[in-house]
């Protein structure tokens, strides 16, 4: 099928009281291509509340078990469209992030994800260069060949030196994966434990090689607490292993470590 709009759901996944939640939203509110907005959260409270009144969007929220992967999860059960991007609260998308996305999708062969290169927020200045981004764009540099987006063997090579994809840029195919996307006891490695078990499908990988998000580094975000307490060394090791032998793995982690500094805020 030929996706439109009509087609797509952004998910805000938000969390406690984020100080950036209205500049995500505002972002995806200026869509080139408008199309559905859900507020996902575990921890309802009044600010959430404050900003989906004034934007006029629904809001659901999650009572059950509550992990990075189970939040996620959730927000992805109440999409109703076929495709669905989990948007990261403290985010910020370009106009034409959805619109750009959708015209990639419609020229690959039975797509599985999608996902778009992204710059850094750092101090509220945008980034687009510096050495972590550019190994991750080396790193997928396969991927700007269209004919090697429906090879297994191409990403999981990609996949078997770490994780270049972005989340909050990715757009999943609804009907094309597990009802559960993600799982529980990843914290760092969510997303990459997802990419490494749908890198097995057959499908496409669609690559998207304009940087068309920004994803934020500060202290407060998930990411940077778990570089701090050092919890993504062992996901990173057991996600390694699933590529590697072990002595290899134990190699590529002490590489992959270095990254961690261009996290810090």
């Amino acid at each position: 099928m030929k996706y439109s709009e009509q087609n797509h759901t952004f998910v805000v996944c938000a969390y406690k009281e984020s100080p950036y939640l209205a500049a995500c939203i505002e972002s995806l509110l200026q869509q080139t291509k408008k199309s559905r907005i859900l507020i996902s959260t575990s921890t309802p409270n009044d600010l959430i509340k404050e900003i989906a009144g004034k934007y006029q969007l629904p809001v659901v929220v999650n009572t059950g078990k509550t992990s990075i992967a189970d939040d996620w999860n959730y927000g992805c059960s109440k999409v109703e469209t076929e495709l669905f991007t989990i948007a990261h609260q403290d985010d910020i998308y370009e106009k034409n992030y959805l619109e750009e996305t959708l015209k990639h999708l419609n020229r690959a062969e039975y797509p599985l994800i999608a996902f778009t290169d992204y710059g850094e927020l750092r101090s509220g200045q945008a980034c687009l260069e510096n050495t972590l981004l550019k190994v991750k764009r080396l790193m997928l540099k396969p991927l700007t060949v269209e004919r090697f987006w429906k090879s297994k063997w191409v990403r999981r090579r990609v996949l078997s030196f770490g994780d270049p994809i972005c989340c909050p840029s990715v757009t999943f195919v609804k009907e094309a994966l597990p009802e559960k996307i993600f799982t529980f006891g990843y914290r760092s490695d969510v997303d990459w434990q997802a990419w490494e078990r749908i890198s097995k499908m057959k499908g496409s990988f669609v690559y998207v090689k304009q940087p068309l998000m920004y994803h934020r580094i500060h202290e407060e975000s998930e990411t940077s607490k778990v570089l701090g307490d050092h919890a993504r060394k062992q996901e990173d090791y057991e996600m390694f292993c699933k590529f590697w032998p072990s002595p290899i793995a134990k190699c590529l982690v002490k590489l992959y470590t270095l990254a961690e500094h261009s996290n810090e805020s």
